[in-house]
């Protein structure tokens, strides 16, 4: 309020402004109140500058359903509270809470609120009128409950944590009335310190939020784990309000460091916008140890995030069972208090649907999310909720009761008030001197102050609560164990909690430290220790890096050490061994004959060798039938015989290459191939003639006068085209066996160096242009009768040729070594199977199993065959022209 003088000199106040709080008030029959402060939302709605406005209290965004739970649980123990008999009987407790929104700004006009009693910037004045305020249980994290004890601890007035850890809070002449349930964060980083000597890990990174919880943490940590020989690789800090250059920082020194071992201090909250960065960097072995604030966070512990942080190794605080909270939790409905916003704002985030005749927003969460995007959803759901949607079924956050750890010291915190309610009663009736100034006077539980309810709570604060003792100590701090848990999948793929340890440590300095080593999944277990590797023949210290960091003098690989320390490299076919002590032979790489793969590449060459025989066996025995007459009988043998020249080629390819094989391979194949396309190009432009023939006398005269010698002459000189190329290939520069040391370290690869490329392109550019000529004059005949369309055959066999070495380029470019060699054997094998099956193979069908069709009658045309599962002959041509029948044999 600010005081204006009036018109007639008096003083008129106005009011500045009013918080916008959201919570739970129930104070209604109650003779005390206790306050609570939790994160029921994630954030507040960041407002453009308001200076052009009325200033106005933030609203939130993001529901908690963690910090919705904490309060169910606190409204849960005051019940038990009023229930029981034996604790403040006859005296009913309230509760009046409100929504931090895990920010500040927030934290400080709850605290406002708390001593005013009202909406209302007035903190010298309480000005409500219903039960009075015995203490307040909060504000979660450390930073907030450091913000709120500075301004209670002014009045103080009682205030007691559930889960601020940070060490700061328990400096009692900053915070009075500060106590808490939770150890301080000097144990736990007295537990992280001790986990990282008991694996012997050297090199450790940390990464902590930008607040006193995760700065005042690691800074103990670092005075508990740093020794001669422990470093800190490095530290880095996540921003409190989202920024994602600074995160997209810390991505980058956690990519980049050697350290595998990484000690994060923060909150879930805090620490969500990092771990999607990571995620999409796609780093993998790291060791995680994660402070209590995260381990065993939903928001964290997600089946999605396991491949980067499975194997966590984390510390969380004890674990606890509530009776009846469950039943508690489950006992919510929006239709039992329409005024209840958060219980429909719940509901509606909870089952994705809008509440009925609500003003409650569905979704209002429209911050930037990690990739700089704005995420922009609407304030209602397509959906109305039905008011029969069943708790049971949903699978959150909200009613998973196995990890009650905050959720049990939320509910302790409440009886730690209740229990210094219960001495102040019993004070004044037990009838003894009290302690309080002037007189040893007792305070009575109707009218007190809250310094008199401090004295108690900070004192005598010994009690029992579900059967385990509490005791806090005049630092406002308590000792209860750690378990240590590590992130391990279950067979559904959800994420378990497994204990593998326990830390306890006393007031006195005593302490406990227990892990089983077998029980721990190691997300990286070759990096389970991370060793910063000292240089086996020296070392130099590194300016501005801990002195336990050293330069280490060791040789690079290839080399080895003199007895003087000098580093000598080995000779081109040796390597250095592991020790860097001595000289080894590499290991030489080659398709042996020996080896599986080898062996089967030969088993298939001479398979196909085998086929050729066979085929050219039952050519000799039918050699007088028309069907093998036909076309030029002579031209079928040297494509037969060509086939056999490149199955057998491909064993050249096989074993140690030496100058011979490597000249005399590839010249085999491009001869072999010249000689069998060549000859079916001999055949196909027979072929090509009598498809021309049909519809011109021009082209049937050619074709007449065509001789088969004609065709042996295409044959001579593609052949001699090719020689004189493989000739000249082979006296300029030929091909010589090559000691490849460069693809690989390890290995040597002996290969041939194909010598000049444009010879070896132009040799078997000369077969790519004979087979395309051979496809062409096919194409164009393969429409002839079906009874006479052996194009048909040869345009699938020219087809098969060109898939599989088109395939082969990329394939043989890919690859290296042995396996280079073995993806063109496959490509020789293929082509000449390809080439021997759809030139062949219909043709020795007819022969073998339907030597009916094997006539001068159908062969020439002059008759047809019932018989259609019998495939054409493929050699004879026969049309009509002008009503006149041509029909031809093509005979030797």
């Amino acid at each position: 309020r600010v005081f204006l003088p009036a018109e007639e000199g008096e003083e008129e106040c106005r009011l500045l402004g009013k918080f916008n709080l959201r919570g739970y008030v129930e104070a209604e029959d109650a003779i005390h109140v206790i306050g609570g402060m939790f994160p029921i939302h994630f954030r507040t709605i960041l407002e453009e500058d308001p200076t052009s406005t009325p200033p106005m209290s933030p609203l939130c965004e993001g529901f908690n359903f963690r910090g919705y739970r904490w309060v169910k649980a606190m409204i849960h123990a005051i019940n038990d509270i009023n229930k029981r008999d034996d604790i403040l009987p006859n005296i009913t407790l309230g509760y009046q809470i409100y929504d931090t929104c895990y920010t500040m700004s927030k934290t400080v006009e709850n605290s406002l609120a708390f001593l005013t009693g009202q909406n209302e910037t007035t903190p010298v004045f309480r000005c409500s009128s219903g039960a009075p305020l015995a203490a307040v249980v909060g504000a979660g994290g450390s930073t907030l409950s450091i913000a709120s004890s500075r301004i209670l601890g002014l009045y103080y007035f009682p205030q007691i944590g559930y889960a601020s850890s940070s060490l700061l809070l328990s400096d009692k002449y900053q915070f009075p009335t500060y106590l808490r349930t939770i150890p301080s964060d000097q144990v736990q980083s007295e537990g992280m310190a001790d986990l990282v000597h008991h694996f012997g890990w050297k090199w450790i990174g940390t990464i902590a939020a930008d607040d006193d919880y995760g700065k005042y943490g690691v800074k103990a940590f670092k005075e508990k784990v740093e020794n001669a020989y422990t470093c800190i690789a490095f530290s880095e800090t996540i921003p409190k309000i989202y920024s994602r250059a600074k995160i997209l920082t810390v991505v980058e020194t956690v990519k980049l460091t050697n350290a595998t071992v990484i000690v994060v201090y923060s909150s879930d909250i805090d620490f969500h916008p990092l771990m999607e960065e990571l995620i999409i960097s796609n780093i993998s072995a790291k060791t995680w140890i994660a402070s209590e604030a995260w381990i065993t966070s939903a928001l964290i512990a997600r089946p999605e995030y396991f491949p980067l942080l499975g194997g966590t190794i984390g510390f969380a605080i004890k674990r606890g069972e509530i009776p009846g909270l469950k039943e508690f939790l489950l006992d919510l409905h929006p239709s039992k208090n329409p005024d209840d916003d958060l219980a429909i704002e719940f509901w509606q985030t909870a089952f994705n649907c809008t509440w009925p005749n609500s003003n409650v927003p569905y979704n209002t969460d429209n911050r930037k999310n990690v990739t700089g995007h704005e995420n922009i959803t609407d304030f209602s759901s397509d959906q109305l909720c039905t008011g029969e949607e069943n708790l049971e079924d949903l699978n959150n956050t909200y009613l998973d009761v196995s990890q009650l750890r905050i959720t049990y010291n939320v509910y302790k915190a409440v009886f730690a008030v209740a229990n210094a309610l219960e001495l102040l009663r019993l004070c004044k009736e037990s009838g003894e001197a009290g302690p309080f100034e002037p007189g040893n006077t007792c305070a009575g539980i109707d009218d007190f102050e809250p310094w008199q309810l401090m004295y108690y709570m900070k004192n005598c604060m010994k009690f029992t609560v579900l059967d385990e003792f509490v005791h806090i100590d005049e630092k406002g701090d308590v000792y209860t164990p750690y378990d240590i848990l590590n992130w391990q999948r279950n067979e559904t793929g959800e994420i378990n909690f497994v204990k593998v340890g326990i830390f306890n440590m006393t007031g006195e300095g005593n302490k406990e430290f227990r892990v089983i080593n077998e029980s721990i999944f190691w997300n990286n277990p070759s990096e389970a220790v991370s060793e910063f590797f000292f240089g086996l023949y020296g070392h130099g210290i590194l300016q501005g890096k801990p002195s336990c960091c050293y330069d280490c003098i060791q040789c690079a690989e290839g080399q080895i050490s003199t007895n003087g320390g000098k580093c000598t490299a080995c000779p081109e076919d040796h390597w250095s061994n592991e020790q860097r002590s001595k000289c080894v032979l590499k290991e030489v790489e080659f398709l042996a004959y020996g080896e599986a793969l080898g062996m089967t590449l030969i088993a298939l060459s001479i398979f196909g060798v085998f086929v050729v025989l066979a085929v050219t066996g039952v050519y000799i025995k039918h050699r007088a039938t028309p069907l093998v007459r036909a076309n030029d009988r002579d031209l079928s043998f040297l494509i037969q015989y060509s086939l056999i020249v490149t199955l057998l080629t491909s064993i050249l390819f096989i074993g140690k290459p030496e100058d011979w094989s490597c000249q005399s391979r590839q010249v085999t194949l491009a001869l072999g191939f010249s000689l069998c396309l060549s000859c079916v190009l001999g055949k196909t432009v027979m072929l090509f003639l009598t498809h021309l023939a049909k519809n011109s006398k021009v082209a049937e005269k050619a074709r007449m006068s065509f001789k088969p010698i004609f065709q042996k002459i295409i044959v001579l000189l593609s052949v001699l085209t090719e020689v004189g190329i493989c000739t000249a290939y082979l006296i300029l520069e030929p091909p010589r066996m090559y000691k490849n040391t460069q693809f690989t370290t390890l290995k040597i690869i002996f290969e041939c160096d194909e010598g000049s490329i444009v010879y070896l392109c132009v040799m078997f550019g000369f077969d790519v242009f004979l087979a395309i000529l051979c496809f062409l004059t096919a194409i164009v005949s393969r429409k002839l009768p079906n009874n006479f369309n052996e194009a048909k055959f040869v345009t699938f066999g020219m087809l098969v040729f060109f898939i599989v070495w088109i395939s082969f380029v990329p394939a043989y470019l890919s690859t290296r070594g042995k396996f280079k060699v073995a993806v063109e054997i496959f490509a020789i094998l293929a082509s000449s199977f390809g080439l021997l099956g759809c030139i062949f193979v219909p043709k020795c069908y007819i022969i073998l199993l339907k030597p009916a069709r094997n006539t001068e009658e159908i062969v020439g045309g002059r008759a047809t065959t019932n018989d259609k599962s019998a495939p054409p002959t493929s050699a004879s041509s026969t049309s009509e022209v002008n009503n006149t029948t041509i029909s031809t044999v093509l005979e030797d």
